[in-house]
């Protein structure tokens, strides 16, 4: 068994593979897309013959509240049934962790798992160190709702509690422009009807 990076030479390999195991498939340009511009952070475990028997194809995007920060999304990952329970899942996530980890500056990892994948659920939850983070009704698209789980890299690294300290110093200024554009309001009202 050889687990090496991704390379785009084998993405038709991988995307047989996802084809063979799931329901959910990304076009051929997004599976481009993701080896072009992050190449470092996809892996894949191949057998003696070179046929990908599992693989983790993972991102660097902007965090939801915070654009400013960065975090890692693992979009897909897959093993072969046959070459399940072996330890290949785990060993594919951790390289793929630490990967971005090493190559970007994320905060947190994380990925979409259906409901009813329990072997995937256990794995992230009770290998990995996962956590779901909120329930997304409908994610997939036969109407099947995912967790949406991460694991927290650098809980409180400087760049996060300088956007909890902006967002909070945004929030009061917001507060305090409203207040006075009240009482300007209420002072003009005054006016006119005297």
């Amino acid at each position: 068994m050889n687990i090496r990076r991704a390379e785009p030479k084998d993405l038709t390999k991988i995307q047989q593979c996802n084809l063979h195991n799931l329901p959910e498939n990304y076009h051929m340009r997004y599976w481009a897309y993701s080896f072009i511009t992050w190449p470092e952070v996809s892996y894949l475990a191949e057998d003696s013959s070179g046929r990908v028997v599992g693989y983790v194809l993972s991102s660097i995007e902007p965090d939801e509240q915070f654009p400013w920060l960065q975090v890692g999304h693992v979009n897909s990952l897959s093993v072969l049934r046959t070459y399940r329970r072996l330890g290949l899942a785990k060993r594919l996530m951790m390289l793929s962790q630490k990967a971005m980890t090493d190559s970007y500056n994320i905060e947190y990892i994380q990925l979409h798992v259906r409901k009813s994948n329990r072997a995937a659920f256990t794995l992230y939850r009770d290998k990995l160190g996962f956590q779901i983070h909120r329930k997304e009704v409908g994610y997939y698209g036969d109407g099947e709702d995912a967790y949406s789980m991460r694991i927290t890299l650098k809980p409180t690294s400087f760049s996060h509690r300088l956007g909890l300290r902006f967002q909070a110093f945004v929030y009061a200024r917001q507060r305090a422009v409203a207040n006075w554009t009240l009482k300007c309001a209420k002072r003009k009202l005054s006016c006119t009807l005297s």
